[in-house]
């Protein structure tokens, strides 16, 4: 199998509940996320997918969360607090979507890292 990482950025805030004192309170983060890509074939151009496409849509993404007060927006509420996790998750589903649409089922996002500083780290590891 091959396996592709694009690396990118973004800065946002959130407040946890119930996780502890410290992150109940409103603060914010500059994360760095960690997509990985993968797939079986290379196309006739001998790669798995082109890098720029994959960074466009990670881009895409990105504008949907940066610099946002997250738990304001739609995708994360009570039931989907905005943890790393959960943004681990919603960046991996949302970057599989717009791969199904446009490259098709040969490529499959394997995993999402979400830094929050540089020593914590949540990644979601799709099945």
């Amino acid at each position: 199998m091959f396996e592709l990482k694009v690396v990118t950025r973004f800065a946002a805030a959130h407040q946890l509940k119930m996780v502890g004192a410290k992150c109940e309170n409103l603060h914010g983060h500059n994360w760095k996320i960690e997509v990985y890509v993968g797939g079986k074939e290379l196309n006739k151009a001998g790669v798995l997918v082109d890098f720029g496409e994959i960074k466009k849509y990670v881009a895409e993404i990105m504008q949907q969360i940066d610099h946002k007060f997250l738990n304001e927006l739609e995708l994360f509420n009570d039931n989907i607090p905005p943890s790393s996790e959960n943004i681990a998750l919603y960046i991996a589903r949302a970057l599989q979507d717009k791969i199904d649409g446009s490259i098709g089922d040969s490529v499959k996002v394997t995993r999402v890292a979400a830094w929050e500083s540089e020593d914590a780290c949540a990644t979601y590891i799709a099945d």
